[in-house]
């Protein structure tokens, strides 16, 4: 059973794009605009995205739970298979979904801000207040690692599609 936090009503007013490419590409768009570094959210096998331009409402379904590591700064990050926020301009409030590993525990993250961007300094924040900071540049996609992937992706591609 689908457990989707997205009405119909918040449908009807949003953008919504179906798909793993588009919604990767309309995300790290987004994060971009907002002054935000556009690897934050490197989710697989993305379902469905919606933005609420008015509100700054987004979402992003994904097909399951997925964790990434973010190399350079050692840090394990869990997605859920909705994550829900608001955007506005340098900052993410209201975050759903996102979790980090801190020692041997996963935290909950709820905010998500940028000092001085895009050189900066990026801040996340939990409900309860803690707050940990990192240079903005452990986020931001390495275009060597994305190019990759999506080598990866195409030769897998190829590989289906031979084996039929």
């Amino acid at each position: 059973m689908d457990k989707s936090p997205i009405t119909p009503e918040i449908r009807a007013k949003a953008e919504v794009y179906v798909g793993d490419e588009v919604c990767q590409e309309k995300f790290q768009l987004l994060l971009r605009e907002v002054g935000l570094p556009s690897g934050l959210l490197p989710v697989k096998d993305a379902e469905e995205c919606g933005y609420i331009e008015e509100t700054g409402f987004v979402w992003l379904k994904q097909k399951k739970k997925t964790e990434h590591k973010f190399k350079s700064i050692g840090k394990p990050v869990s997605y859920a298979p909705y994550v829900t926020a608001h955007v506005e301009k340098s900052r993410i409030k209201k975050l759903t979904g996102v979790k980090a590993k801190e020692l041997l525990i996963w935290v909950t993250i709820s905010e998500i801000y940028v000092d001085d961007p895009p050189t900066g300094k990026i801040t996340f924040k939990t409900p309860t207040g803690m707050t940990r900071t990192f240079p903005v540049s452990a986020f931001e996609i390495q275009e060597e690692v994305y190019k990759e992937a999506k080598q990866t992706k195409e030769a897998n591609a190829t590989i289906t599609v031979n084996a039929k």
